[in-house]
C-alpha cells in the first residue's frame, strides 16, 4: 500500500490518518518544524529591542523584519515552481538546512550587516519550507483528514504564542539573545530526520509536468523588492514628524510600480476580483491576514497609551488571540465535509466583529476588558479561515499546480500584512495629535472592518456559484 492510496483509505473506517504508524514520524516532524518556527518568529520580536541596543542600530530596527519578509516572498515563489515541476523533496531538503544555516550565522553574527544575511537565510529557508509541507500534506494525507493536518500546523503555534516571549525574554536577559537563534538549530535537525523518510519514499515522485509561467523568477524578485519599498515608506512616513520627504514617497510609489505586475504572475488570474474557486481563496487569505494582524499590530499600542497597560499585560490579548485562533483551526478540522467557502465566510465575518470592536477601546473613557473578548473571537474567525483557504485550494488544485497555487497563499497572506499594515501606521500617524497619539485608530479599525465584511460577502457569494 502506498501512503496516498486513496481507495485503500477509503475502505477503513473515517478515523484521523495523522497519527497512523505510517504516518506518524510525518506528523510529529511537521509539527516540530512549524513550532520552531513560530518559536523564532515570536523570538526575534523579544530580542531585537537588545540586539538593537547592543549595536547602536536603532534606525535599522524594523529591517530584520523587511528582509525576512522579502526574501520569504522568493523562496516561496521559486520552492513553489520546483515542487510543481521535481515534488517538494528537493525543495523541502534544501530549505530545512538553509533555515538552520540562517539561526547560526544569527546567533554568531557580530553586527547588523551579518544579522541582515541571517534574517535572508532565514526567509528563504521559512518561504521555501511552507510550500512545500503544504505540497507534502496534499500527497502524504487522503483529502478528508486535511483539515486535521491545518489543525495540527495552527496548534503547532500555542505553545510559542504562551511562551514564545517569555522564554525568549529569559535567555535574552540571562544568558544572551545569542541563544535564542542558536538554541533552535539542533532541533532542526530532529525535526529533518522525522521528516526525511516520508520525503524520500513519496516527495520525489513525478506529478504530471506543469506548465511554464513566464516571468516567475522575475516576479518573485518583484514582488520582494516592491515590498521592500512600500514597507521603508510605510515606516519612514508613519514614524516622521517634520515634512513630506519626496524620496520616500518615490521609493514608495516604485515598490507599488513593481509590485502590481509581479502579482499579476504571482497570482490565479481572477484574485483581484474574487473569482470562484481558487481565486476567491487567496484573496481571503490575503484579506484574512491583512486585516487581523493590521487591527492587531495597533492593540498593545491602544492599550498601553489610552488605558496605562503595562508592555506584558498589553500583550496579553494577542496570546488570547493565538488560543483561540487554535480553537478554530481545531473545530473546522472536525467539520472535513463542510463547505469550506462558508467556513471561510464566517471567519472573515468574526474578524469584521472582533476589529470593529475595537473602537470601544480606542477612546479614554472606554473600557479596557472587551479586548480579550474580541481578540479571541477573532483568533476563532482567523483559524476558521486560514485553515479552510488552506483545504480548498489544495483540494481544487491539479497535483501539477499545487506548489504554485500553495505559494500564491503565502504571498497572498504576506502581502495583505505589509501593505494593509504600512497604510495603517501612516493613518495613525497622520491623525495622531498632541494628547490623542491613537486617534486614527478607531477609523482604522472601521475601514478594517468594512474590508471584512466586504470580503465575507463575495466568498459567500462565490460559495454559492
Amino acid at each position: 500500500m502506498t501512503i496516498d492510496d486513496e481507495a485503500t483509505e477509503s475502505a477503513r473506517p473515517p478515523t484521523s490518518a495523522l497519527w497512523s504508524p505510517q504516518r506518524r514520524n510525518f506528523t510529529a516532524g511537521l509539527v516540530l518544524v512549524i513550532t520552531l518556527a513560530a518559536f523564532e518568529a515570536m523570538g526575534i520580536g523579544t530580542a531585537l529591542p537588545t540586539i538593537v541596543r547592543e549595536w547602536g542600530a536603532e534606525q535599522w530596527y524594523s529591517w530584520p523584519f523587511t528582509i525576512f519578509m522579502a526574501a520569504s516572498a522568493i523562496g516561496t515563489v521559486v520552492a513553489g515552481r520546483v515542487c510543481d515541476r521535481r515534488g517538494p523533496a528537493v525543495p523541502l531538503l534544501v530549505a530545512m538546512p538553509t533555515f538552520a544555516v540562517g539561526l547560526v550565522i544569527a546567533g554568531f553574527a557580530p553586527g547588523m550587516a551579518v544579522l541582515l544575511v541571517a534574517r535572508a537565510l532565514q526567509g528563504l529557508g521559512a518561504g521555501a519550507q511552507i510550500v512545500a509541507l503544504y505540497v507534502l500534506i496534499a500527497r502524504v494525507y487522503p483529502e478528508r483528514d486535511r483539515p486535521a493536518a491545518f489543525g495540527a500546523l495552527s496548534a503547532a503555534w500555542v505553545v510559542p504564542a504562551l511562551l514564545g516571549p517569555v522564554v525568549a525574554g529569559a535567555l535574552t536577559e540571562h544568558v544572551g539573545w545569542r541563544w535564542v537563534f542558536l538554541g533552535l538549530a539542533p532541533l532542526m535537525v530532529l525535526g529533518a530526520l522525522l521528516l526525511v523518510p516520508t520525503v524520500r519514499r513519496i516527495g520525489s515522485e513525478g506529478e504530471p509536468e506543469a506548465a511554464p509561467v513566464p516571468g516567475l523568477p522575475l516576479a518573485a524578485v518583484g514582488a520582494a523588492a516592491g515590498t521592500v519599498g512600500l514597507n521603508w515608506a510605510a515606516q519612514d512616513l508613519s514614524g516622521s514628524a517634520g515634512g513630506v520627504r519626496w524620496p520616500v514617497l518615490v521609493a514608495g510609489l516604485a515598490g507599488l510600480l513593481v509590485l502590481v505586475p509581479s502579482l499579476r504572475v504571482l497570482l490565479p488570474s481572477g484574485t483581484g476580483t474574487g473569482r470562484p474557486g481558487i481565486p476567491v481563496m487567496v484573496l481571503a487569505r490575503g484579506l484574512l491576514a491583512g486585516v487581523f494582524f493590521t487591527a492587531q499590530a495597533f492593540v498593545p499600542l491602544t492599550l498601553s497609551v489610552v488605558h496605562g497597560f503595562s508592555p506584558t499585560a498589553a500583550g496579553v490579548p494577542l496570546t488570547v488571540g493565538s488560543l483561540g485562533w487554535s480553537v478554530g483551526a481545531l473545530w473546522q478540522s472536525r467539520r472535513a465535509g463542510a463547505r469550506r467557502e462558508h467556513l471561510v465566510g464566517a471567519g472573515l465575518v468574526l474578524v469584521a466583529i472582533a476589529v470593529a470592536g475595537l473602537v470601544l477601546i480606542a477612546p479614554a473613557g472606554g473600557a479596557a476588558w472587551p479586548v480579550f473578548v474580541l481578540w479571541s473571537l477573532g483568533g476563532v474567525g482567523m483559524g476558521l479561515g486560514v485553515a479552510s483557504t488552506s483545504v480548498r485550494v489544495l483540494g481544487l488544485s491539479a497535483p501539477e499546480q499545487r506548489g504554485f497555487h500553495s505559494s500564491a497563499l503565502q504571498i497572498s497572506d504576506m502581502l495583505g500584512q505589509a501593505l494593509l499594515v504600512g497604510l495603517g501606521g501612516v493613518l495613525v500617524a497622520a491623525l495622531a495629535v498632541p494628547g490623542a497619539a491613537t486617534a486614527g485608530v478607531v477609523p482604522l479599525d472601521l475601514g478594517l472592518a468594512v474590508i471584512a465584511a466586504l470580503g465575507a460577502v463575495r466568498v459567500f457569494r462565490a460559495g454559492r456559484a
